[in-house]
């Protein structure tokens, strides 16, 4: 099992703001075999999407935009937080046999998930595979919403409030 990270920072929200945001991140396979160095494998992860601490996943899922090449008849991939709940989003996908333009489907047991006090990341985790990946992207996706503490907002936040 290895683990290929191509994710990216998020960001989204304003201090005051918080309303749910979208992120996305284009995982390319032939990217990931490179970075790992070998042929992708079965329990191999690939980090996809950076979430922040203090943040609630509302919902994640992808898209296929280019499809699959390569050996694998069986290519199956789930998609969730390694550690926490790896297929809680998608589980079970059949990259191999999807074409362009295909969604992932939600999980059954689809649950939103809270990323605590440390940053984790939305991986795929290769399920399964017969053969090899060699190539094909899937546009991964997800609704966020920062709920760390706001703080105090009152008035006595800044020295000129104390003047009068």
């Amino acid at each position: 099992m290895a683990t290929v990270d191509l994710s990216i920072a998020q960001t989204g929200n304003t201090p005051r703001g918080r309303k749910p945001y979208y992120v996305q991140n284009s995982v390319n396979f032939a990217t990931a075999a490179s970075s790992k160095g070998t042929a992708l494998a079965a329990a191999d992860i690939i980090q996809a999407i950076t979430v922040p601490a203090n943040t609630l996943i509302l919902h994640a899922g992808f898209e296929v935009t280019t499809a699959h090449a390569g050996t694998s008849t069986d290519t199956a991939f789930d998609f969730g937080v390694t550690g926490v709940d790896a297929d809680n989003f998608v589980d079970a996908f059949d990259f191999d046999g999807a074409s362009v333009g295909d969604y992932s489907p939600q999980a059954a047991a689809f649950n939103p998930l809270i990323v605590g006090g440390t940053a984790d990341t939305i991986d795929i985790l290769l399920q399964a595979m017969t053969g090899t990946t060699t190539a094909g992207v899937v546009r991964c996706y997800a609704v966020l919403m920062d709920i760390d503490d706001i703080g105090s907002i009152g008035a006595d936040e800044v020295d000129r409030d104390q003047l009068a």
